[in-house]
């Protein structure tokens, strides 16, 4: 997580002016640990995202324990289509659940040592019909932001509803600037 951090705040670094940042899923956390080092940030967007504080983890916010070597890596789960693109057409969620590699298990373990989000505005949306983080876990945390706003989508509303979601975007977007 914390090269995930860092590979944020480069990249936010060569952003010239204010900038929002959205966040999806697992990206929440790198996010909200780089943002808040970076200057440039005006508003943070969580997109049925985990909007974490400082001190917990993705393992620990689900209570799952925190392996003791965290090393190796999380498999993609099996069948990943109807879990992360459940309404996206079948052979696009397919080409997008090809594209999935495993991911560290130490990114899932790694704790937060600052939460940008307590000190940027922030927005969350939360995806009604997400299969892979319920909406119920995103209501709890989309209580930590400032606004929220709900879609009729499953995990990934940029590939199953992209024209709502920019629409939506745009309206956090231009009323942040404001």
């Amino acid at each position: 997580m914390r090269d995930d951090a860092r590979a944020v705040l480069d990249e936010l670094a060569r952003i010239d002016g204010p900038a929002v940042v959205v966040a999806h899923s697992y990206g929440g956390i790198p996010v909200s640990e780089a943002v808040a080092e970076a200057d440039n940030v005006s508003h943070l967007v969580y997109l049925t995202a985990y909007q974490l504080d400082v001190g917990e983890s993705l393992l620990g916010y689900h209570g799952a324990p925190v392996p003791p070597e965290p090393h190796g890596f999380q498999a993609v789960p099996d069948e990943p289509a109807p879990m992360f693109y459940g309404d996206v057409p079948g052979a696009e969620a397919e080409e997008a659940a090809q594209r999935l590699v495993p991911q560290s298990t130490r990114s899932f373990s790694d704790t937060l040592t600052q939460a940008g989000w307590h000190t940027v505005p922030s927005t969350y949306i939360v995806c009604e019909n997400d299969q892979a983080l319920p909406p119920q876990n995103q209501e709890t945390l989309a209580a930590r932001a400032g606004a929220v706003h709900r879609i009729a989508s499953h995990h990934s509303p940029f590939l199953s509803m992209p024209e709502e979601l920019a629409a939506l975007l745009a309206k956090i977007a231009l009323g942040s600037a404001g």
